[in-house]
């Protein structure tokens, strides 16, 4: 059996004149949390929905859990799915919506309550859907993608529109489906989150593939930056100097000097700020966090 869930070569959809997606390649392995992400507009909803068999491709190859993207009837057995947004019955509860979806799908009835509970919504599944917060009913959307006991699991934006509380149990819930063997493919737009979560990133711009592999393997790639603040706001001009004065790339960026270089300036800079009269009030070296990645790479 292959090692990757997905797999895909030059998958391409074209509307008319219009490309969609182009030449797309990219692999997810088995058992991981894959972020997709990209910027609105470029060909993330497409491609999921390609892999779906949703939409017909234009060209190029795929398999998903080893079999044909051009036979979606042999793999969606095994997938599950939650695109834009979960719908269900606002007068029924929980329990009843997911028991209409059971039948409506061949499933027995006697895995609604352990899907509630698997979703943290056990307590509340007598609750009308209407009554439910947001987040509650991204975990219901959750729970009806979980019936086919999938292999591989597609998440399109499940925490849009959460607060902060509700970010962090959907957060939960990927990692611990992904803990159990279950492939998590999810796409975000917040990459504060993919960044904690994801292990392997594909990144999409203009419906290309700009990247696809580890995500610390992307982080690690890019410029690390030292940032440094004086004790008094008149010193960050005097930093940028001594910074630049050393040969060294540097702008002021929300009140300190970010300088493009590895841990190893560090020192040097403390001392040469020293020399010129000036006490740092902090002084890090940190990599870029994968929005500032995403912001360079994409151009947004």
């Amino acid at each position: 059996m292959s090692e990757l869930a997905i797999s895909v070569k030059d998958l391409t959809k074209n509307y008319g004149a219009r490309v969609a997606v182009s030449h797309a390649t990219f692999d997810v392995p088995y058992g991981t949390i894959c972020g997709f992400v990209g910027p609105n507009g470029s060909g993330k909803t497409t491609t999921i929905r390609m892999l779906l068999g949703l939409v017909r491709t234009t060209g190029g190859t795929g398999e998903i859990l080893g079999e044909s993207i051009t036979h979606p009837e042999k793999y969606l057995p095994k997938v599950g799915a939650m695109i834009e947004g979960p719908a269900f019955y606002p007068a029924l509860s929980g329990k009843e919506n997911l028991n209409v979806l059971a039948s409506l799908g061949g499933f027995s009835k006697d895995r609604v309550q352990p899907l509630l509970e698997k979703v943290g919504l056990g307590d509340r599944g007598n609750s009308k859907f209407k009554t439910y917060s947001l987040g509650m009913k991204q975990r219901l959307g959750i729970a009806a993608a979980l019936f086919p006991n999938p292999k591989l699991l597609v998440l399109d934006e499940p925490t849009n529109g959460l607060d902060p509380a509700g970010i962090q149990e959907v957060r939960e819930l990927i990692r611990d489906l992904a803990s159990d063997g279950t492939t998590v493919f999810v796409s975000s737009h917040l990459l504060s989150e993919i960044e904690m979560i994801s292990e392997y990133l594909v990144m999409l711009r203009e419906g290309k593939v700009i990247f696809y592999g580890k995500t610390a393997e992307l982080l690690a790639q890019q410029q690390p930056v030292i940032v440094a603040k004086g004790k008094k706001v008149s010193d960050l001009k005097k930093l940028l100097k001594i910074a630049i004065d050393s040969g060294h790339t540097a702008s002021i960026i929300d009140g300190a000097v970010h300088v493009i270089s590895d841990s190893s300036f560090a020192a040097e800079f403390n001392e040469l700020a020293f020399d010129a009269g000036i006490t740092l009030s902090s002084l890090n070296a940190v990599l870029p966090t994968l929005e500032e990645t995403f912001f360079e790479m994409t151009g947004e």
